[in-house]
């Protein structure tokens, strides 16, 4: 008579187990978020000085808080991103992965289930740093920010952050490559939006992922401060304008890692 063995573990749950403690033990994971922190608050402290020195140009606390997320601390976030899958291109380490789990859509779901909940605190930690830092910097000079608009901005932030990283691991399983990523995912949000204006169509930058995690940061009717017109859409709506783009890049990805392997 032989005797039944229970299993635990595997599966997705275990997948994504796995992926967390890789994620932690790496010092990019660190050196990336320590990047992203230092940028949002050197950011901030730098503009709420500016609105102390020169009041022509008043700015809230939220919007610079914004700024910072979307000129400095979103390019580390991207990084973080993007080594989270490249690396283990690069050092090999992805043979060892897909022998763990060999069900490649899991690899892929694992992974953006690691980076989903990490991002997105990390978006509303910083702006919350950054609108605290900035408001105590300036003291009193610039625009007030309302309880709506620091939570929108916070929440905004934190959405757009973390469907920003999942954008990037989409491209990385497609691209396998560092530069390749980076260079892809930062034309995609800053220069081609540039483009399609300077081309008569204008109508379809907001509609960009960049463009629309700006605009998930600001309160409806107010005037996105990247592109200075209000947006056509909700603030939720520009969140899924950029899940949208990040599950095209997840589809897409899984498809290259089904069909090529490793």
């Amino acid at each position: 008579m032989t005797a039944s063995v229970e299993v635990r573990g595997g599966g997705l749950p275990g997948a994504v187990a796995a992926e967390w403690t890789k994620f932690w033990s790496v010092r990019a994971t660190w050196w990336c978020l320590i990047t992203a922190t230092a940028l949002m608050l050197g950011y901030s402290t730098l503009s709420a000085l500016a609105q102390r020195v020169d009041g022509d140009q008043p700015t809230g606390a939220h919007t610079i808080a914004l700024g910072g997320g979307f000129y400095l601390a979103q390019f580390a976030v991207i990084a973080l991103a993007t080594l989270f899958v490249t690396s283990e291109y690069a050092g090999g380490g992805i043979r060892s992965t897909l022998l763990w789990t060999p069900v490649r859509a899991r690899v892929v779901l694992a992974k953006a289930a690691v980076l989903l909940p990490v991002l997105f605190a990390t978006g509303v930690v910083l702006s919350l740093a950054g609108m605290a830092l900035a408001g105590a910097v300036k003291a009193g000079h610039g625009l007030p920010t309302s309880a709506t608009a620091a939570v929108t901005t916070a929440t905004g932030m934190g959405g757009y952050f973390a469907l920003l990283g999942l954008l990037c691991t989409g491209t990385s399983w497609a691209l396998r490559s560092a530069a390749g990523t980076l260079v892809t995912v930062i034309v995609l949000l800053v220069p081609l939006p540039l483009i399609v204006g300077s081309l008569g169509l204008a109508a379809w930058i907001p509609y960009f992922p960049g463009i629309a995690g700006v605009n998930a940061m600001v309160e409806a009717g107010q005037p996105n401060p990247i592109t200075m017109a209000p947006a056509p859409y909700a603030p939720w709506v520009g969140l899924v304008i950029c899940a949208a783009w990040a599950a095209a890049a997840l589809v897409a990805g899984a498809a290259v890692l089904r069909r090529r392997d490793a």
